[in-house]
């Protein structure tokens, strides 16, 4: 079973990558970085959402099906090799081929002995122009469950989930110290400067808020660069339980983010805002409706 690190302090690397079309260069990029971060130190090492590929979702295509695999499978034995090779916990986001006709954004958890330690399913699914997710994945079955892993309760969730207040909360609730966020974010060709910054500070704000909110932290993972209408903005970030933002890759380049968390910190931090304490759980009914005229 997996158990909490010894030491309060977690080295953590989140790997913020340019991807190509080809996956099996991206898959061997990735294990390089992964192999550089374990030298400096991380215990803790998490990869963008879809890896593997470039975006495909941009656009509608029956042949993109073909980048799915089964979980376990080809890319999880590769990466199991990899997590036990450097005894680091590993988390991994993958196009899951659950049958034929039944596919998911699925983000894996790998453990130092290189098993699978848990599976997390995206829940909120987009649909806009650009991110048309709703033709490849049906929506995530697994709920907000924090994976137990020996560097300490991990909630894994995937991109878009990071909007919800709600999905970033009830990991909280249920122990996760850590929320990690696998992403594919970008800007759209021909957006003006304004609207692209503004878009930016707002997904960066919406996921510190989760930090103070829950008083945990947030490791936010993207990658980079041009890939067919969409340029991905990088900046992948820490963000302490303060909502502070502790260390943050460029916009345009890859890069390695590497930095200790100490996990002490949740506790400190919810003894001086106890905002679990506060909560009015009595007056919260409707929050399960989709949406209220009264």
């Amino acid at each position: 079973m997996p158990s909490a690190p010894q030491s309060p302090r977690l080295c953590v690397a989140l790997l913020q990558l340019n991807c190509g079309i080809d996956p099996e260069k991206n898959l061997r990029n990735a294990i390089q970085r992964i192999g550089v971060a374990a030298r400096r130190g991380a215990k803790l090492i998490c990869l963008p959402e879809l890896f593997r590929s470039r975006y495909f979702c941009q656009k509608e295509d029956y042949a993109n099906f073909d980048l799915a695999e089964t979980i376990p499978g080809p890319t999880t034995k590769v990466l199991g090799r990899v997590a036990r090779t450097h005894k680091i916990t590993l988390v991994a986001s993958l196009f899951e081929k659950r049958t034929g006709g039944l596919y998911h954004n699925t983000a894996v958890v790998l453990g130092p002995n290189g098993k699978i330690i848990g599976t997390y399913r995206k829940m909120h699914i987009p649909d806009d122009p650009g991110f048309s997710e709703k033709f490849y994945f049906a929506p995530g079955d697994t709920g907000f469950k924090p994976i137990d892993t020996p560097v300490g309760k991990l909630g894994v969730l995937v991109c878009w989930d990071q909007w919800y207040p709600e999905a970033a909360r009830l990991m909280a609730l249920r122990g996760a110290e850590i929320l990690i966020y696998p992403t594919a974010i970008g800007w759209a060709r021909g957006e003006k400067k304004s609207v692209c910054e503004a878009q930016r500070n707002a997904w960066q704000t919406i996921q510190r808020s989760h930090a103070i909110a829950n008083g945990v932290f947030v490791l936010s993972i993207n990658r980079t660069g041009w890939e067919d209408d969409l340029n991905f903005w990088g900046t992948s970030f820490v963000s302490d339980p303060f909502g502070g933002v502790t260390a943050s890759a460029s916009v345009a380049n890859p890069d390695n983010v590497i930095t200790d968390l100490d996990l002490a910190d949740v506790s400190t931090t919810r003894q001086h805002w106890p905002f679990l304490r506060d909560r009015r759980i009595d007056a919260y009914g409707g929050l399960d409706q989709r949406f209220l005229t009264s």
